[in-house]
């Protein structure tokens, strides 16, 4: 798909293979007519962009992985890091600018996806339902299965489905209810597929919908108003039979203290004394 961008040439193209298989990828902003030209390769995934070939040699660890030809590079063997975007850029002598990119694709089977289902919902909530996958390539699609039927994206399109109101992102793997129904009460599993193998699919667990429990919640709350009433008898029990009131002489003794008389000085004389 040609194009351009501050006056370079620009194409664009997707390549896809298996795990474990050589790959040509080329360099198509590369033009024979060019007398001499620098070439220089970038490798890049997400944000992280990296130098792959560079001042006419390949940067560690591709050396003994890659067989670099103005045309293109070879790997002898990919594997699902190789997977990213491949940046030829080739300047000519009379500064003319070429660019070319391959997004290679490493086509890796779907692992056994886990499903995150809770085990009991309140009917009238939101509940949510997550499938997850961390080894395909290129990333797989998810459907759900209830009781071992297949959920369609729009429960109103199906008999079976109808009672039910959720919404299905099949690229996410988020199942969501809202709200629960006691129609939802079943066994769910999910799938994972990306084309690559087969598809494969997780562990089913039972998810039981079920109504707030009134009686329960009222019981507790008389359970804890009778703790409190009791706590409080209890504290005025003891208030009137003077637990709280000030400590006093274990012995039952009065202690008489009288002040001290005039003394002369130097005169020593027993001026205060104890009453028992």
């Amino acid at each position: 798909m040609p194009g351009s961008l501050v006056g370079a040439q620009i194409t664009s193209e997707t390549k896809e293979v298996p795990e474990n298989q050589p790959v040509d990828i080329p360099c198509l902003a590369y033009s024979s007519h060019w007398s001499n030209p620098r070439i220089e390769w970038k490798f890049q995934k997400g944000s992280s962009l990296v130098l792959f070939y560079y001042g006419g040699q390949l940067t560690e660890p591709y050396k003994t992985r890659v067989q670099f030809s103005r045309t293109m590079i070879h790997f002898t063997t990919v594997t699902r890091a190789d997977t990213g975007k491949y940046i030829c850029e080739v300047v000519g002598d009379n500064s003319q600018i070429a660019k070319s990119e391959v997004n290679l694709i490493v086509q890796v089977p779907p692992s056994k996806p886990v499903a995150h289902v809770p085990t009991s919902a309140t009917i009238g909530s939101k509940a949510l339902l997550r499938c997850t996958e961390m080894d395909g390539s290129p990333p797989p699609t998810f459907q759900w299965y209830k009781n071992s039927m297949l959920m369609p994206i729009d429960p109103k399109t199906s008999l079976s489905f109808r009672n039910s109101s959720y919404t299905l992102d099949p690229t996410t793997g988020v199942l969501t209810f809202e709200p629960v129904s006691s129609f939802d009460t079943g066994d769910y599993y999910c799938e994972a597929s990306n084309n690559v193998g087969s598809p494969q699919r997780s562990e089913a667990i039972h998810m039981e919908a079920s109504e707030v429990n009134v009686g329960g919640i009222v019981a507790a709350v008389v359970v804890l108003l009778m703790v409190l009433a009791l706590a409080a008898f209890g504290i005025w029990f003891a208030y009137t039979r003077g637990f709280f009131s000030k400590r006093r002489d274990t012995t039952g003794k009065k202690v008489i203290y009288s002040q001290p008389s005039h003394r002369s000085e130097g005169e020593f004389k027993q001026t205060s004394s104890f009453l028992v």
